[in-house]
């Protein structure tokens, strides 16, 4: 692998007091280009601007995808991924459905890992941070025929992060658009299915609320999943969440979630999840918490639900079960526990000088 290192760092000039999710990145990126039917060696380079003429199919059609997850650093200033294969897996997944080149497995996990032990610095020890990770694929053929592109380009760059929302979270059911339908994209992590749903969050957020919860596009009676997060209920102390369809996106922070309740002995499960439902259990008082989860947010509790007029304030639990989630999902991120699930890999040359 061609490895370019930065030759001004800029991580000595970075303020890591103040990360705006998403507004800072590392001094690498990983790039590899799809053509004449293989994937070609990838590159690490200076991050930095990409070449791309007007005619690039991807700004046309949308043919793109991508995927989330984070690197954490335990206390011997050991840098760790989590769960990067499912991470690959999701990724293939959703190239699939949007006709783009699998990325084989070695390009993947040798060029995150070779990235992180050039940028490792950039993953902080301290509490709360973490180092989030993009990695990407684009539709980089020029031509603006509306078909599948022959060639793509696939990256991977790195932002470091802490909490994604300071504290709890307030939701509106949203009644009118949809962010999926049967037989499309949802299940997906394409491009397209978040510019679809700046809009009416956009809607959302001039309204007071943080965000939507998505429902089915038929009849917007069934809850599907919250803004860029899948969403879960404790109701009469069960722990409910949306079963996964084609129009919901499979979260690996969801699925690590079922099984620690489902280690722990909890009661789980995994199905249809109703609006009214869950109106009647804010009722009658059965509804004990609400909660997100997602890569960028880990877990986040929801403090109300608003449907149309009437708003469902959460009510506040002395030990919310979302939290000891958060802070047993957190402990095995952070190395801080025994990791009985082997979701943690270390990446075992993290410190590069400059």
């Amino acid at each position: 692998m061609k490895i370019t290192k930065t030759s001004i760092s800029r991580l000595n000039t970075t303020d890591f007091s103040n990360l705006p999710f998403g507004t800072v990145f590392s001094d690498h990126m990983l790039v590899c280009h799809y053509k004449d039917g293989e994937w070609l060696a990838p590159q690490i380079e200076p991050y930095g601007p990409i070449s791309m003429f007007p005619g690039t199919q991807v700004l046309h059609y949308g043919q793109s995808v991508f995927e989330g997850m984070k690197a954490f650093k335990n206390n011997n200033d050991e840098v760790l991924l989590f769960r990067k294969e499912e991470n690959l897996k999701r990724l293939n997944q959703s190239a699939v459905r949007l006709s783009i080149p699998e990325i084989p497995e070695d390009v993947f996990i040798n060029g995150l890992i070779e990235l992180l032990k050039l940028d490792g610095e950039w993953c902080k020890a301290d509490d709360g941070y973490s180092l989030y990770i993009r990695p990407f694929i684009f539709a980089s053929s020029e031509w603006i025929k509306a078909s599948s592109s022959d060639e793509f380009t696939f990256m991977i760059i790195t932002s470091p992060t802490i909490n994604y929302y300071p504290g709890s979270i307030d939701l509106v059911i949203e009644q009118h658009f949809s962010r999926a339908t049967n037989g499309g994209v949802g299940y997906a992590k394409a491009a397209g299915n978040y510019a679809g749903s700046f809009y009416p969050t956009k809607k959302a957020n001039a309204r007071g609320f943080t965000q939507v919860i998505w429902t089915d596009s038929k009849e917007h009676k069934y809850i599907e999943e919250s803004g860029t997060m899948n969403i879960w209920f404790r109701i009469d102390n069960k722990l409910i969440t949306p079963s996964l369809s084609d129009s919901i996106l499979g979260g690996i922070t969801r699925d690590s979630i079922l099984k620690l309740a489902i280690d722990a002995g909890i009661d789980v499960e995994e199905r249809i999840v109703s609006v009214a439902e869950i109106l009647e259990a804010s009722k009658n008082g059965t509804l004990q918490e609400a909660f997100g989860t997602g890569t960028a947010v880990t877990v986040v509790a929801v403090k109300s639900i608003t449907l149309e007029d009437i708003k469902m304030n959460i009510p506040t639990q002395e030990n919310p079960i979302s939290m000891r989630f958060k802070k047993q999902l957190q402990d095995l991120q952070y190395g801080r526990s025994e990791d009985i699930f082997s979701w943690t890999s270390k990446v075992t040359s993290s410190i590069t000088a400059f």
